[in-house]
Parts: structure tokens; sequence; C-alpha cells
């Protein structure tokens, strides 16, 4: 099992003192996972393979964590009951996946063959655009930030566990280390924790700026 730490107000340093301590935690596997397909907003539970994901990350958990929390998403709230041991699960709209409109239920293959100009302006990776129906990575960052923020200002100090998504742990990584630069090459896969260790005031990007591999402010 392949776990990150960072610690955003120090890289390199070992956590400690008074910041809070963010599992940020990808849900276990779906059938749309499996086939890598866009999945956002859509739906579907775990599959077998996603519920064996979630009981073996429970098992390799820190044990002092003082918060669970989840994203609405069925997949996010089934993984943190795995993972919950009878603690309560609170949930966040906030950190629920993107919405990426007429993409999702797709592969890459698909969304390309059925939406061939959308696909050469590469409309998943602008800053102020999407697919059709789906949501801007700006509208994301600012959603996700503000979440983050309410629970920072909240809990400053504890150990909290967030079950969410994908894009969701790529932009909770780029605001705690106030930089975006690899948004797009950094992945967790399902299953998997990156531990952070962000404080306020977080950062704050350039919502002019239509690419998202921009470095930021």
């Amino acid at each position: 099992m392949r776990i990150c730490a960072i610690w955003a107000n120090c890289p390199g340093c070992s956590p400690g003192g008074n910041d809070m301590r963010l599992l940020v935690i990808r849900h276990g596997q779906t059938a749309y996972n499996l086939e890598q397909r866009y999945l956002g907003a859509l739906d579907p539970p775990l599959n077998a393979t996603g519920i064996r994901q979630a009981e073996a990350l429970r098992d390799s958990l820190p044990g002092d964590i003082d918060i669970l929390i989840s994203s609405p998403l069925l997949r996010a709230r089934q993984s943190a009951r795995i993972l919950a041991q009878g603690r309560p699960v609170e949930i966040e709209e906030a950190f629920r996946e993107r919405h990426v409109g007429v993409f999702e239920g797709l592969t890459s293959a698909e969304a390309q063959a059925r939406f061939p100009e959308a696909w050469q302006r590469n409309i998943t990776r602008q800053w102020q655009a999407a697919p059709e129906g789906g949501e801007t990575i700006a509208a994301v960052f600012e959603r996700v930030g503000q979440g983050l923020e309410r629970l920072l200002r909240r809990d400053p100090q504890a150990t909290v566990a967030l079950v969410a998504h994908g894009f969701v742990a790529k932009v909770i990584r780029a605001i705690a280390l106030g930089d975006r630069r690899d948004l797009f090459d950094w992945q967790l896969d399902n299953a998997q924790y990156c531990e952070l260790q962000p404080s306020l005031p977080l950062a704050r990007f350039d919502t002019t700026l239509n690419d998202a591999s921009t470095e930021s402010i």
C-alpha cells in the first residue's frame, strides 16, 4: 500500500506542533474505476475489490483519528463506514468529486470519439472551462478550499481522516502545498491516503488563468 506524507508548512519535516494532521483518503474501487471511466458525480457503489481495499486500509490507519469525514457520494460513504470502526462519520458536501458533465460514464476513447472538439481543447484540464454540464477546475478549488478552511477553523489541531475522491485529493494537496504545478501528474490510487499538515491562511490561486498547470501565485 503506497502512502504519501507531506507536511505543508515544512516540506521534508515530520509532523509536529499544533497544526492539523489531515489524512486524505481516496475511496475504494468501483466498476467505473476498474473500466477507467470518468466517474465524477455518478454514484455507483464499491465493487468487491473496493470493499476489500477499504478493509485492508482500515487496519493500516493511525489509531488516533479524532474526526472522520466523507464526501456525500456512495463510494466514499461506504469506504468511510468500513474505516469508521464505530466512529461517527460526518458528511461534507464540499468534498464531493468534480462533475465532468457529458464525459461522465465514458472512457477517454469514448469521450474523444463523441466530443472531438472538446477533447482537442484538452477541456478537462482548462481552469475556466469544462465538458458541457460539468464543473470547472476553478469552481472545484473554490468549494474544496472553503470546506478545508471551515474544517481548519473548527478543529485546527485535530487528526482528521477525510474520505474523498481522486481529483478532490489533488486539489486538497495543491491548496495545502500552495502549488498546483503537478496537479495532473500526482495521483492517489483507490484506498490509499496522503497525510498533510495544512494550516491557515490557505493558498489562493489566480482564477483568471486558463491553464491549470500554471504556477500558483
